[in-house]
């Protein structure tokens, strides 16, 4: 029995939530020119092995954090996948020193988590190619979390199931997935996760749902996924007047609804547009057009660039023309939030998921025209 959805306003979004498109036009150069000078402050912000923090992250500017979502190893491996010039295999190993003798977050760190822990600061130094990458201890690491309760990707098993992948760990990367496969509830169509203190069933890629499926990818057959994944999909999605957004877990009223990458519409397009029914992705895509780019700033997680890809995959599904289209206007504003925020607080942020670099990657994939978002689809 799919879950349900307290559906109690039809909110789809909050317009006080989103901005208004720049008209600016995209040009090709303009994105490039946008890369080069995120690429160049990056570079010239590092500070032995790291990077300052930024108030919108909550943080403060002497807080120096290592793991893949927050830290260096992010930066690091963007700047790599960017071509640019820092020496990644020295600064990551420093990032590792670092962790290991003050975890990000405390004494209380989940080390395996990929996108908080050592773990992902493994996975960058094994596909950068430093000297400091150990198989054996992230193999470890892959093993301790196969069963971490909150079967999501950002601490538990989802996300170092990709870490083996990427790092060709294949027998760890079964072994976790063929757990992730047993604790996909038959009842619910869903897994629930013990998070914060808090017991919940999440539909959205960071935390949940569509995460999850996206690591059985390969474990599972396509067509098993398609029927779960659609069934799941269909019966939670919020819909009115073609358009299409989830709510972020089961028992929410869609007054919470967010359009974000992390939960709503735009991370379940494009974690698994290929893998539901065509109308679900393409109103889901619509919503986020008309909704417009995201206030919070230009992003991955829970910003304009994050919901852009989105667009993205949606070309690669269809193969028309509007969505690359909608995709580089996206890529144009989030430019503009990127130096607002400059001028704002007076230098950059430096972060792979919530800052300038992961910017800099999606106006790569507008560049490129490609869809595979960075690191759960590429490393």
């Amino acid at each position: 029995m799919c879950p349900s959805v307290r559906d109690d306003s039809r909110v789809l979004w909050r317009a006080s939530e989103h901005e208004e498109l720049t008209e600016r036009a995209w040009k090709e150069r303009l994105a490039q020119e946008a890369i080069e000078m995120i690429v160049s402050d990056a570079e010239a912000a590092v500070n032995d092995g790291f990077w300052p923090g930024h108030p919108l992250d909550g943080v403060s500017e002497q807080e120096r954090f290592a793991s893949l979502y927050l830290g260096s190893a992010g930066m690091i491996w963007g700047l790599w996948k960017l071509g640019g010039s820092l020496d990644g295999a020295a600064t990551v190993g420093t990032a590792i020193e670092r962790y290991r003798a003050e975890p990000d977050f405390g004494p209380d760190a989940h080390a395996p988590s990929l996108l908080m822990g050592e773990t992902g600061l493994l996975v960058v130094a094994a596909r950068i190619g430093a000297r400091v990458a150990d198989r054996e201890r992230l193999r470890d690491l892959i093993h301790d979390n196969r069963a971490h309760p909150t079967w999501e990707l950002m601490w538990g098993s989802p996300g170092t199931i990709l870490a083996a992948r990427a790092c060709d760990l294949p027998a760890a990367a079964e072994a976790s997935a063929r757990l992730l496969w047993e604790h996909w509830d038959v009842d619910s169509d869903l897994w629930t996760q013990e998070m914060y203190g808090q017991t919940r069933q999440y539909f959205g890629p960071a935390h949940g749902f569509a995460g999850n499926v996206h690591a059985l990818r390969g474990h599972v057959a396509d067509d098993v996924l398609r029927e779960r994944a659609s069934r799941v999909l269909e019966h939670t999605a919020v819909q009115e007047d073609g358009l299409i957004n989830w709510p972020p877990s089961v028992g929410e009223p869609t007054s919470k609804i967010r359009v974000q990458w992390c939960h709503g519409a735009p991370g379940i397009v494009s974690t698994l547009g290929d893998l539901v029914p065509e109308y679900l992705s393409l109103g889901g895509g619509e919503l986020i057009w008309r909704a417009g780019p995201l206030g919070k700033g230009p992003g991955l997680c829970h910003g304009t660039a994050g919901n852009g890809f989105a667009f993205l995959k949606l070309y690669e599904l269809t193969a028309d023309e509007r969505w690359l289209f909608r995709a580089r206007r996206f890529a144009v504003h989030a430019i503009k939030q990127v130096e607002q925020q400059r001028v704002k607080v007076g230098r950059g942020r430096y972060t792979l998921w919530t800052g300038d670099i992961g910017v800099a990657l999606y106006l790569q994939a507008c560049l490129d025209a490609k869809a595979a978002f960075p690191t759960i689809d590429t490393f």
